[in-house]
């Protein structure tokens, strides 16, 4: 007779115990508190955050101290506060929003634009702000626990034990833009639209998502306000590198350049030279027409010229920074941006090599793509996490026939930069390199040393050739 096979049933496992302490209380009371200010900062105005010092200051006073004037100042206080905060509730709004961004933003530079907001109300809105928020700047558990402010070393053991200094110095490098505040608006008229100018300061390049529009209504007295989320379609705002002017300069590899000038190195030949004549055909430009012998053969013909090389440059993006030496990679970013835009691009060619998990090579000038192309793919670059001069190399390499010249941008200078500036010179590229660092090292060969607490200063000071 069949046996029934037994199933065993393993006991269900037992839940564990609520943890009464946080894994991380140092984090999670940063975390909660930079929450609750950012709630207050936004529903309190300065005026309430005087009110209530006078109300806790005159509180204290009064405890000990039986004098009317304490008393009435205390009452005063109290009553004004409360008939701010029960006219809070009447102050709505109804309304929606479109954003009309520009193209480009530029990263530490000012940018205006236009919110075109709609009352469905039949009342006029009045006395009211715009606030545009930013994303979140608050790192997470890991990144809080991995990172480490410049200097940390040098503090005492209990700021290094609170990290607080490095909460703060993490929150100021996450924010993407300041301000985001429209003017005092004095009145929407009802069931209608107005365009209002909003002003914010981007800090860093790359791509913003701007998708938490809020308005402000503030209290009859000003001491409160409500913040009120706007339904407004999501937006993304492109912010290109930050661009430092430069001197009159000439790349490696030039026979004459400067901003402006006549670029001449590398021509295959006198550049638009006549060679001989030609039938006309469909798409031939009415310059070229040659109108005397069309004249005298009484049909159209053109000249036909000689086609023109224009110089094509390198421009080498070091993406591979060292630990803790971020700041020096956004500065190579700016710099590299500040030479796409310096450059002539209508008589030259630039190609920006980098590596980022992948080799890029983007040319840019002479009718194939403007500067900011340029601008917008170093807007979007990020460091590699592996150092491979190595596959730098060969990407420069594979392109030298093609190069007159080549910069190099570098973050911060080592050994292996070093190897590479050696191995493109004897493959026979006119190289030379510009390194950005805190401090000036002793004099290297072929390099150009620029600090970046100092950056826009040492840039002016480029000798002609580089």
């Amino acid at each position: 007779m069949p046996t029934t096979p037994r199933v065993s049933i393993a006991p269900p496992a037992k839940a564990k115990p609520w943890r009464l302490v946080p894994r991380d209380p140092v984090f999670h009371f940063y975390s909660r508190g930079t929450e609750l200010n950012h709630l207050f900062r936004r529903r309190i105005r300065p005026m309430g955050i005087g009110l209530m010092i006078t109300i806790i200051i005159a509180s204290g006073i009064a405890a000990g101290n039986a004098e009317r004037s304490v008393y009435l100042t205390f009452s005063t206080a109290c009553s004004l506060m409360l008939v701010a905060l029960l006219s809070l509730p009447l102050r709505r709004a109804k309304l929606t929003a479109r954003r009309e961004l520009p193209a480009h933003a530029t990263a530490g530079q000012p940018l205006t634009y236009q919110v075109v907001l709609t009352n469905h109300r039949r009342r006029r809105l009045r006395r009211f702000e715009l606030l545009e928020t930013a994303p979140d700047p608050r790192p997470g558990l890991a990144l809080f626990r991995g990172a480490r402010e410049p200097g940390e070393e040098r503090r005492n053991f209990f700021d290094r034990t609170l990290a607080w200094y490095r909460w703060n110095w993490l929150c100021e490098s996450r924010l993407l833009f300041e301000g985001g505040r429209s003017p005092v608006v004095d009145r929407l008229p009802s069931a209608g639209s107005g365009s209002i100018a909003v002003t914010l300061v981007p800090r860093r390049r790359g791509l913003i998502r701007l998708d938490d529009l809020r308005v402000l209504l503030p209290d009859p007295l000003g001491l409160f306000q409500r913040c009120v989320k706007v339904p407004a379609p999501a937006a993304t705002l492109a912010v290109l590198p930050r661009r430092y002017p430069l001197p009159r300069f000439e790349l490696p590899g030039s026979a004459r350049f400067q901003p402006g000038g006549e670029a001449t190195s590398r021509h295959a030949g006198a550049a638009g030279e006549f060679t001989g004549l030609r039938d006309y055909q469909p798409g031939d430009p009415l310059r070229l027409i040659h109108w005397p012998t069309w004249a005298r053969t009484g049909k159209p013909v053109v000249k036909e010229l000689e086609d023109t090389f224009f110089p094509r440059h390198g421009l080498i993006l070091d993406t591979f920074p060292a630990p803790g030496d971020d700041d020096l990679f956004e500065d190579a970013v700016s710099v590299a941006a500040s030479f796409v835009v310096a450059v002539d691009a209508r008589e030259s060619l630039i190609d920006l090599m980098f590596i980022a998990g992948h080799e890029r090579v983007v040319t840019g000038g002479q009718g194939i793509a403007r500067a900011e192309t340029l601008l917008e793919v170093l807007a979007g670059v990020e460091s590699a996490e592996d150092e491979d001069f190595e596959s730098l190399a060969r990407l420069v390499l594979r392109h030298a026939d093609d190069l007159a010249g080549c910069l190099c941008v570098f973050a911060g200078w080592s050994p292996a930069r070093g190897r590479l500036l050696e191995r493109l010179h004897r493959a026979g590229i006119e190289t030379s390199a510009l390194v950005v660092c805190r401090e000036k090292p002793d004099a290297t060969p072929r390099c150009h040393y620029v600090r970046s607490s100092e950056l826009a200063m040492d840039l002016m000071k480029l000798p002609r050739q580089l």
